[in-house]
């Protein structure tokens, strides 16, 4: 069996070094690049990113990979985005003032509600583990990312704002806070994307990076 390659997008915008020990565990050679050809010849492309949108947004353009990841989108190479990687992958954003995002998956990041649906108070931002869950009764995971995970299973996450999907075609699966439905991954043909951390998140962040290094 070949060995699965992964480029990573390393465009000083996230841990990186978890990221890649993660895919490495999985069996992939990694390579971490800001290079436009480099991105554009790899057979699949892994978007990290903590931190602020507009922040995100600003280092992609400033290296000149904004029509690169477009580029990708249109060669259909698998693409994951990870924590704001995703957040990244909508129209827009509303943190610090509405910014433009990469506009891959037609959508906005708005903010997670401070209260839960009785009324709550809860803390932002959203931290820890929380159990994947299916959008929709008649919902299902084969053929997605989350092919090998079962709903309940756990994984970890830490974020303020949330994407709000246009279409719920491209909700693969929610988490729960407080009641409200967070969405957790967004799919749009060759373009996934986790709200959560898949490389933090133990045995089923693994068998989720597993399924994206199956693509």
């Amino acid at each position: 069996m070949s060995t699965p390659e992964v480029t990573v997008i390393d465009y000083g915008v996230g841990n990186l070094l978890s990221v890649q020990r993660a895919l490495e565990h999985c069996g992939a050679k990694v390579i971490l690049t800001a290079e436009p050809e480099q991105i554009l010849a790899a057979g699949r492309v892994l978007l990290p990113g903590v931190g602020a949108f507009d922040n995100g947004m600003q280092a992609l353009e400033r290296l000149g990979l904004v029509p690169v990841i477009h580029q990708l989108a249109l060669q259909k190479t698998p693409l994951l985005g990870i924590c704001l990687g995703m957040q990244l992958l909508l129209e827009e954003s509303e943190e610090y003032g509405l910014t433009s995002g990469l506009g891959l998956i037609p959508g906005r990041v708005i903010p997670i509600p401070n209260t839960s649906t009785e009324g709550r108070f809860q803390k932002i931002p959203h931290v820890g583990w929380n159990a994947l869950v299916l959008p929709t009764a008649d919902a299902a995971w084969k053929g997605t990312i989350l092919q090998t995970v079962v709903p309940g299973d756990a994984v970890y996450f830490v974020h303020s704002f949330m994407a709000k999907p246009k279409n719920e075609m491209h909700l693969v699966a929610n988490c729960l806070y407080g009641g409200v439905p967070i969405p957790a991954v967004l799919v749009n043909g060759n373009i996934s994307g986790c709200q959560f951390h898949p490389e933090k998140s133990g045995e089923v962040g693994l068998r989720i990076l597993r399924e994206f290094l199956s693509q």
